[in-house]
């Protein structure tokens, strides 16, 4: 098989065509992501961090694959739209709007702010255009105001009787700081990746049950709580594969050794043996999770995997690695790819691997993660030659 001409082909043919046809709001601007199996809109609310992925994603196309203008004026379509309804007018970032771009939820999640730098860096990269840099910079400066405290007022818990810290932050800091290039000062970048990088690796990682955790106390520590316990393997191998790519641009060879090792223990913890694919939730302890969801297979965590392993065998050579892409490949390009209807894959599946949810897109699911992840594997598998 040729893993690279397969996911190439599968991109262009496939997934952007859906997108492009599909998700363009031409009278208010911006992007449907609630599609479903028959390819009609069936909500128009908008998720401010879908549409940040959804510029960033055109913005790649556009710089990565072809210099197609019709992609390059969707991401600016989608961009003029976050500038002009995506925030309060001081650059915090609401989670949602209607149709027409009016705010429906506050700026309370701070993956708002961090997607809303990913999307303008990457659109400043493209056009130079000056507008962009500045939205960058600004959402980024409150990026450093919250990140102690992201919720800030609209946190539910209370913090000071349980103080935890939580792994998704620095983990995205890590991939927004390997996207965002010359636009963060380099030491100031330097400083902030070795400090997410460490944390991963050592507060996050729980040795004796080797699995990443989602929380942990603001020392470092195990928490034995539902919070504490908590277990997410495909955010663990996206974090892993983010770490790879930053060894790679430190010439940290630790890192990347340190993140394939713990990526093929996270693995054999995460995997499904009875029927095949990637649990979503776990507790360490083997507790009951909190998470009803718990068992179900989710798109983004077989992609993320695959992109883990493919680039874990890409660097280090271990067999185990490619073993591991082989078959999350055959897991998910059987089960999530819908082999009728084409376009965009789906999303949820129950853990027998059936369909649960036939969207395409939703509240949490746009264009991001299957054109993300075909788009670098295709990358790394030409490197390969495989």
């Amino acid at each position: 098989m040729n893993y690279s001409s397969l996911y190439l082909a599968e991109l262009t043919d496939q997934i952007i065509p859906f997108w492009q046809k599909h998700s363009i709001d031409k009278v208010n601007g911006g992007f449907f992501t609630c599609i479903d199996e028959q390819h009609q809109v069936f909500d128009t609310d908008k998720f401010i961090w879908l549409q940040c992925r959804q510029v960033w994603m055109f913005g790649t196309f556009y710089e990565k694959i072809k210099p197609n203008k019709e992609w390059l004026d969707i991401a600016e379509n989608g961009a003029d739209f976050l500038l002009k309804k995506g925030h309060d007018g001081n650059f915090n970032w609401y989670f949602s709007l209607d149709q027409q771009g009016n705010p429906t939820i506050e700026p309370y999640n701070i993956f708002s702010y961090t997607f809303a730098c990913l999307a303008f860096s990457k659109m400043f990269t493209i056009t130079k255009n000056e507008k962009y840099k500045e939205a960058f910079e600004k959402t980024f400066e409150q990026i450093e105001k919250r990140k102690n405290n992201p919720k800030g007022k609209w946190n539910k818990s209370i913090s000071k009787n349980r103080p935890l810290k939580n792994f998704a932050l620095p983990m995205i800091l890590c991939n927004l700081y390997t996207e965002v290039g010359t636009l963060i000062p380099l030491e100031i970048k330097k400083q902030n990746i070795e400090l997410c990088v460490f944390e991963i690796l050592n507060h996050f990682w729980i040795n004796d049950k080797k699995v990443l955790v989602e929380n942990t106390t603001l020392e470092g520590n195990y928490s034995d709580t539902f919070e504490g316990r908590l277990v997410n393997p495909g955010h663990g191998l996206e974090a892993l594969w983010f770490i790879m790519d930053l060894g790679v641009n430190y010439q940290r060879k630790d890192w990347i050794n340190e993140s394939v090792d713990k990526a093929l223990l996270l693995i054999e913890k995460g995997w499904d043996s009875l029927h095949g694919g990637i649990y979503y939730f776990l507790d360490t302890e083997g507790h009951p999770p909190q998470q009803l969801e718990w068992d179900q297979k989710l798109w983004w965590v077989h992609l993320e995997a695959m992109i883990c392993f493919l680039k874990g065998f890409e660097l280090t050579q271990k067999n185990e690695c490619l073993d591991w892409f082989k078959r999350i490949h055959d897991y998910t390009w059987n089960h999530f790819r819908d082999h009728i209807n084409k376009g965009e894959w789906y999303g949820y599946l129950n853990r027998r691997g059936e369909v649960l949810l036939p969207l395409k897109g939703g509240k949490w699911k746009g264009c991001f993660h299957v054109p993300r992840a075909l788009l670098k594997l295709h990358e790394i598998a030409l490197r390969l030659s495989i």
